[in-house]
């Protein structure tokens, strides 16, 4: 995460928080120094049974809501210092127009500054990788592919 020109006045740690298909991690804690470096990979598997159709499952994934925020741990419960919200299809699945990194697509996005954030918006550089596999579903004596 870059801000440039941004000097945090608290100098508690910092670290981002991320909910994706109904799940939450959080990274790591960071010095509360821009630029922010979470060199880390959090996994999200979620599993839909009555899901068969691709389309289907796209559908899904377009009302759900991926959100990362970023926090300061300022007592009592920590600070949302920014924001970034999107619909789940579109943060697993960006549009191809996006350059090539070395471990896939480099995205940089700009979160939201919350209102007790001074300075500019911070950028969200990130990349995602998505796996989708069949499973076999045994209902009964009946199996579904």
């Amino acid at each position: 995460i870059t801000c440039p020109g941004v000097q945090l006045k608290d100098k508690q740690e910092l670290y981002l928080s991320v909910f994706v298909l109904g799940q939450y991690h959080k990274t790591e804690c960071v010095p509360a120094v821009f630029p922010l470096f979470f060199q880390e990979r959090l996994l999200f598997e979620k599993e839909f049974a009555n899901i068969v159709d691709p389309g289907d499952l796209v559908k899904l994934l377009e009302f759900d809501t991926a959100v990362l925020e970023l926090i300061q741990l300022v007592p009592p419960v920590g600070k949302v210092l920014a924001t970034y919200e999107e619909n789940t299809r579109d943060f697993l699945f960006p549009d191809p127009k996006l350059t090539h990194g070395l471990r896939g697509l480099q995205r940089e996005v700009l979160m939201k500054r919350s209102p007790s954030f001074t300075g500019i918006a911070p950028k969200l550089r990130f990349s995602t990788t998505c796996v989708i596999s069949d499973s076999l579903l045994i209902l009964g004596r009946s199996r579904i592919q």
